[in-house]
């Protein structure tokens, strides 16, 4: 969440900000709620001196009635700062709900506008491959190949579920192991993170676990959820703790299952693996000081780019605009790979993304660090080093051949000890 004395100072500029984001959000409701809350506590606290003041009258010898005139007067004001804390609580529960609806600030070199058409592209990397013949889409390689079954697992568990089959488990491990290793080599702490979350943290990292929106799984009767990606579980790995200075940045890398409704996600770009309910991910998350994390949110880019330039899949950077930006997020790069298979010719679909919050989760979940005796919130940046099932679309797609069967880049194939998938005999 932003700091209220920041809302407060710069009201114009988080007007528009939550205009410029298509937030929900009302900020005059939240300064309105801020001064009863702040009205509220110096109440509460004037009534606790009075009721210190009212007991300290009581000690030693004191007549009997006024001793009576005391006891009366120590009841009132227990009864008053009942009520009082009673109308704090209710006051400062409607504050948080209502600050948590206003975004991150945008960083201000975000594209301006909403949809992914108003998103700016900033490079690209590799070539798009041209075919002799008319490339197929992921799901009819992987029928011809027998590497997954969409059919027997939407009888088994629903629609957006998938068995993944022969070469294709393979390959979900192979992306896994290069991912580790690569991020080991870069002194990240590689973690396998639990795929439950308190709804606490939940909604620290700044998804919404209730609601028609929810984009992830709640787990009814248990104040839990299903984790929609790994950056939930880090980043609530040091929630209410501070960090000392000296281990500044900490970096940390999470396997995972993810789990994701996607409600309302049906369309053009949903078929096959594109968006489903289940998928595995290597997550990277940092913890640093706020004066590092553009720097650190260039490196979790590098090493995306990396590693697919590794995986010679063609793939472009683009800035997310900030209608896409999402409530934490003060920038967001996205990595979208060519997919032949997609639309007419090829079109471009994300497989990763990496994003600067800033202090906005740290705010929410209590992470900070002292300095020369102070102690202020950390910044906090995730990325997606590889989602298993996206990354499987480009690389079944970029890699086809005429006769049905797809080689393996050569980064990939000590992992997987094969070259190429070919038909089955």
């Amino acid at each position: 969440m932003l700091d209220l004395k920041f809302i407060r100072e710069n009201l114009e500029a988080v007007r528009e900000n939550i205009s410029k984001r298509n937030a929900t959000a009302d900020v005059d409701r939240v300064m309105y709620l801020y001064t009863e809350r702040n009205r509220l506590l110096q109440e509460l606290e004037s009534l606790r001196r009075n009721r210190n003041e009212n007991a300290g009258k009581m000690k030693g010898k004191v007549d009997p009635k006024e001793r009576e005139l005391l006891i009366t007067a120590g009841k009132k004001l227990k009864e008053a700062i009942t009520l009082a804390e009673t109308s704090l609580a209710e006051v400062k529960g409607k504050l948080d709900s209502e600050v948590a609806k206003i975004p991150n600030m945008s960083h201000p070199s975000a594209p301006p506008g909403q949809g992914d058409e108003n998103n700016r592209e900033i490079k690209q990397f590799g070539s798009i491959p041209k075919f002799s013949f008319e490339p197929r889409d992921h799901v009819e390689i992987a029928q011809i190949l027998d590497l997954i079954d969409f059919e027997s697992a939407t009888k088994v568990s629903g629609p957006k579920f998938y068995f993944l089959k022969n070469e294709a488990v393979i390959l979900e491990y192979a992306f896994i192991r290069y991912a580790l290793d690569l991020l080991s080599a870069e002194k990240f702490t590689l973690t396998q993170t639990p795929d439950i979350a308190r709804e606490e943290i939940v909604t620290g990292i700044g998804y919404n676990p209730r609601g028609a929106e929810a984009d992830i799984y709640a787990l009814e009767g248990t104040g839990t959820c299903l984790i929609g990606t790994a950056e939930i579980t880090l980043g609530g790995l040091f929630s209410d703790q501070i960090l000392p200075f000296e281990e500044l940045p900490i970096k940390i890398c999470g396997v995972s299952h993810c789990f994701r409704r996607e409600a309302g996600a049906a369309g053009k770009y949903s078929k096959g693996l594109y968006r489903v309910h289940q998928f595995t991910k290597v997550e990277m998350f940092i913890f640093c000081h706020p004066e590092k994390s553009e720097e650190m949110h260039d490196y979790l880019l590098k090493i995306e780019e990396r590693i697919f330039n590794d995986l010679e899949i063609p793939f472009r950077v683009v800035d997310t605009c900030t209608g896409e930006l999402g409530g934490p997020a003060y920038r967001k790069y996205d990595l979208e790979a060519w997919m032949p298979g997609r639309g007419r010719g090829g079109e471009w679909g994300e497989i990763t993304s990496t994003s600067n919050c800033t202090d906005y989760q740290a705010r929410r979940l209590s992470i900070r660090f002292k300095e020369l005796g102070r102690t202020a919130f950390v910044h906090m940046l995730n990325g997606t080093a590889i989602a298993n099932s996206r990354a499987l679309i480009a690389l079944l797609e970029n890699f086809q051949r005429e006769d049905g069967s797809v080689a393996i880049p050569e980064k990939l194939q000590e992992y997987t000890g094969f070259s190429e998938i070919c038909l089955k005999k």
